[in-house]
């Protein structure tokens, strides 16, 4: 396509970002430790298509390595005004000791994450990892494949520094005040989740307008 001659063509450069997040939403994994006890890791690597939500998740912390061996977990989705707590937990992890890289980035030691962030658990109905109450939406999830970065599968032990976790939803929960009432549908001009932009925390816009393959 050639634009034609008076067309405002906005100047360009090459840039070198440290990292590509454009803008995902920001989503709380629960996952159970070895002694049972529950475990949260935020991170913004989410997307989903049909039943599956495909995450991203760093090697280093206690998170994937939970949801691989146990094969569950819950994706937690928070909503802008969580940003305070979400941020509460960034600079902690579940693993100990703490990972030599993660120590030197004033990474620290945390097992009682419900308590330090200030959030609620709640029981989950097909999983045994808790919910997080103050999350609009809650997806119950199973673990069905763990892929190394470029293919093949990953194994507790790898040498990466990410997996790519394949999830698939068995039940969803969602506050009344996003929904419509009487159907199966999210209110989109009431759920604002909280979006994560280039490492900064970002409330979503205006509902501007929708597709054609939208029922409601």
């Amino acid at each position: 396509m050639i634009c034609p001659p008076d067309a405002a063509i906005p100047s360009h450069r090459v840039i070198e970002p440290p990292v590509l997040y454009v803008g995902t939403p920001v989503a709380l994994i629960t996952t159970l430790n070895f002694d049972g006890t529950p475990n949260i890791s935020p991170m913004s690597s989410a997307w989903a298509l049909n039943d599956r939500v495909v995450l991203g998740m760093a090697t280093g912390g206690q998170g994937s390595e939970n949801a691989i061996r146990e094969g569950e977990c819950v994706i937690n989705f928070a909503p802008a005004d969580l940003w305070e707590k979400v941020e509460r937990l960034a600079r902690t992890t579940g693993r100990d000791p703490v990972p030599a890289y993660k120590a030197a980035s004033g990474y620290h030691h945390e097992p009682r994450k419900f308590e330090a962030a200030g959030l609620t658990p709640l029981p989950s109905d097909l999983v045994r990892p808790p919910r997080i109450a103050e999350c609009p939406l809650q997806f119950e999830a199973r673990i069905v494949a763990a892929h190394a970065p470029g293919g093949g599968p990953w194994e507790i032990g790898c040498e990466h520094s990410f997996a790519i976790i394949e999830t698939k939803v068995e039940r969803v929960h969602a506050h009344d005040d996003v929904t419509i009432a009487g159907t199966n549908y999210i209110d989109v001009s009431r759920w604002q989740p909280l979006l994560y932009v280039f490492r900064h925390y970002v409330a979503s816009g205006t509902d501007l307008g929708r597709t054609f393959k939208a029922q409601v």
